[in-house]
């Protein structure tokens, strides 16, 4: 697992300095962090997840391409020191996120309306939580992406709220809101495996989607969430310095 926190730390300075015309479009004030932290409230029995940047909190939003190959989306990422058996995945290698997301090619919440139309399927754009377990990849920039398995592997194990999709990933229902320069989220303790003294950090960053063929950043074999720009990172070289208080 250290390791793998190393291997972080390295991504940000390679991905950082990567030429992406698509992934600059979105760097902005709203993208730099002033403040990251999770605070646990014993009253509620939850944690309350908090990001400050300099800008309005969640006013950027991916501009879309039309199709789900190539799809952009940008996300404010908690890494933490959380096991994956503690949110609902089997015992595997990886590091737990919690990913805040906007998406306006797809929806991938197919239990969950979150602006409320009555429409399940119409509302990836709107900022919304995914649990997902990070990798090493070198196939992207960015060199890491949301860990994949074989569709056909029965032994895999994910949490009943996950997309359908063949990643390492839950779509856990949690509100998030994004008020002022904050974005928030509030996680239930019994949703960790009431874990409250994990470790963590944050990080502003634009992922893509490939499905096959160009996908936007070349052609070749790519996975299917890939990280390809890190704008900024609160500890500054991903060590997860941070605790729940």
């Amino acid at each position: 697992m250290k390791q793998i926190f190393l291997f972080l730390g390295l991504s940000l300075f390679a991905v950082q300095s990567f030429a992406c015309d698509k992934c600059g479009n979105y760097k902005n004030d709203k993208k730099k962090k002033k403040k990251v932290s999770v605070k646990h409230s014993p009253e509620i029995g939850a944690t309350i997840w908090e990001i400050t940047v300099k800008g309005t909190a969640g006013k950027t939003t991916p501009t879309p391409v039309g199709q789900l190959n190539g799809a952009p989306v940008l996300g404010y990422v908690f890494p933490t020191s959380l096991k994956p058996t503690d949110v609902g995945f089997g015992d595997i290698e990886g590091i737990v996120a919690l990913a805040l997301t906007s998406h306006p090619d797809f929806d991938d919440t197919p239990l969950w309306d979150e602006n409320s139309d009555r429409n399940f399927a119409n509302d990836g754009i709107v900022w919304h939580p995914h649990w997902v377990i990070l990798t090493e990849d070198k196939r992207v920039e960015g060199g890491l992406a949301v860990k994949q398995f074989d569709p056909k592997d029965t032994t895999v194990v994910l949490p009943p709220t996950n997309p359908g999709m063949p990643m390492y990933m839950d779509s856990p229902g949690f509100q998030v809101i994004t008020k002022g320069n904050t974005i928030r989220v509030v996680v239930p303790n019994y949703r960790i495996n009431n874990k409250t003294d994990f470790s963590f950090d944050g990080v502003a960053a634009f992922m893509q989607v490939y499905t096959g063929g160009d996908g936007g950043h070349g052609g070749g074999d790519k996975p299917m969430l890939g990280v390809y720009k890190v704008y900024s990172v609160a500890s500054g070289n991903l060590s997860l310095p941070y605790k729940v208080k």
